[in-house]
C-alpha cells in the first residue's frame, strides 16, 4: 500500500468507513456477479461455509439462505467498520435459526474451523502472501470440500473501471503501474499464474471460467441522475478512486466533469451500465 500502510490499516481507516457507509450501493452494483457466484457454488442445506473478505455481509447472508438452519456460515474480514454493518444486517435480515457469525480475522493465518465450502466475492486479491493464504484455506476445507471465488480479469476488459479511469488519467501526472504480485483488485488478472498458485497450495482440481456481466454503476429517475450516481461510485468507491482521493478541489472538479462526460455515453433508461469481466474460480 502507498506510504507503507498495511491492508488492515487501509480497510479499518477512511476507506473501510466509506465502503461501510455505501454498502447498499456496492451490493446493488454487484448483484449480477453475486448471483452467478452462488448459482455455481452448489451450496446445500446443512453445509458449513466460510466467506472470505465478507465485507458488509451480503454474500455471508446469501450463503446462509442456501445452507439454512441446519448449516452454518462464518464471514471473515479484516475491516471492523464493514463487519459492524454485516452484524447489523444479520440481526435485521437473517432468520434467528440460522447459525451465522462474523469474525475479524486475517484468513492468511487464522484457523476458523473446518468447512464444506469456501466462497469469496472479490476478497482473495489482498493477502500479503497469497501462497500462504491459500494453503491455510486448503487446510480449513474438509475432505471433498471446495473453494469458489470471483476475481477480476485485466483492467482493460473491465469497462466499469476503465472508462472513468481513462477519463481521469489525462488530468494527472504519470501514474506508475502496480507492482506485480502485490495486493490489489487486478492481482489475479492472469489466470495461468493463479492456477499454478492454487495447485501449489494443495488444490488439485482448479478451473478458471471467464464471467462477463453488465453491471449498473449508477441509476436514477433520469439519465442525468444516473450519471451523477455513477460518477460518485467511480471517484469514491471504484478501484481508481485513489487517483483523486487527495486531489485539490479544482482538479477534483475537473475529474468529476471528465468522468461524467465519459459515463454519459453509457447512460440509458435511467442507468449507467458497463461491462465487468471476472474469473469464476473453483478449486478442490
Amino acid at each position: 500500500m502507498a506510504g507503507g500502510i498495511t491492508q488492515a490499516e487501509y480497510w479499518n481507516g477512511e476507506v473501510g468507513t466509506r465502503w461501510a457507509r455505501n454498502q447498499a450501493v456496492l451490493d446493488a452494483m454487484f448483484v449480477p456477479l453475486t448471483e452467478a457466484l452462488f448459482a455455481r457454488a452448489g451450496l446445500a442445506p446443512g453445509e458449513t461455509v466460510l466467506d472470505i473478505g465478507c465485507g458488509a455481509g451480503a454474500t455471508t447472508l446469501e450463503a446462509a439462505r442456501w445452507v439454512g438452519p441446519a448449516g452454518s456460515v462464518t464471514g471473515a474480514d479484516i475491516s471492523a467498520p464493514l463487519l459492524a454493518v454485516g452484524r447489523e444486517r444479520a440481526e435485521a435480515e437473517a432468520p434467528a435459526s440460522v447459525s451465522l457469525r462474523f469474525v475479524e480475522a486475517d484468513v492468511e493465518t487464522a484457523d476458523l474451523g473446518r468447512f464444506d465450502h469456501v466462497v469469496s466475492r472479490f476478497g482473495v486479491m489482498f493477502f500479503a502472501d497469497s501462497a500462504r493464504a491459500f494453503a491455510n484455506v486448503r487446510r480449513m476445507l474438509r475432505p471433498g470440500g471446495r473453494m469458489i471465488f470471483l476475481c477480476w480479469r485485466p483492467l482493460a476488459e473491465n469497462l466499469w473501471v476503465g472508462v472513468p479511469r481513462d477519463a481521469v488519467l489525462p488530468l494527472l501526472p504519470e501514474v506508475p503501474p502496480p507492482q506485480p504480485d502485490t495486493p490489489g483488485p487486478f492481482r489475479f488478472a492472469d489466470a495461468d499464474p493463479l492456477v499454478a498458485l492454487l495447485r501449489g497450495a494443495g488444490f488439485d482440481a482448479v478451473t478458471c471460467d471467464a464471467l462477463d456481466r453488465d453491471i449498473v454503476l449508477g441509476q436514477g429517475e433520469t439519465d442525468a441522475a444516473a450519471v451523477a450516481a455513477a460518477t460518485h461510485v467511480a471517484l469514491n468507491l471504484g478501484p481508481s478512486s485513489h487517483l483523486v482521493r487527495e486531489a485539490a478541489p479544482d482538479l477534483r472538479a475537473r475529474a468529476e466533469a471528465a468522468v461524467a462526460a465519459a459515463l454519459r455515453r453509457h447512460a440509458a433508461g435511467g442507468a449507467v451500465r458497463l461491462r465487468a469481466a471476472c474469473w469464476l474460480v473453483q478449486a478442490g
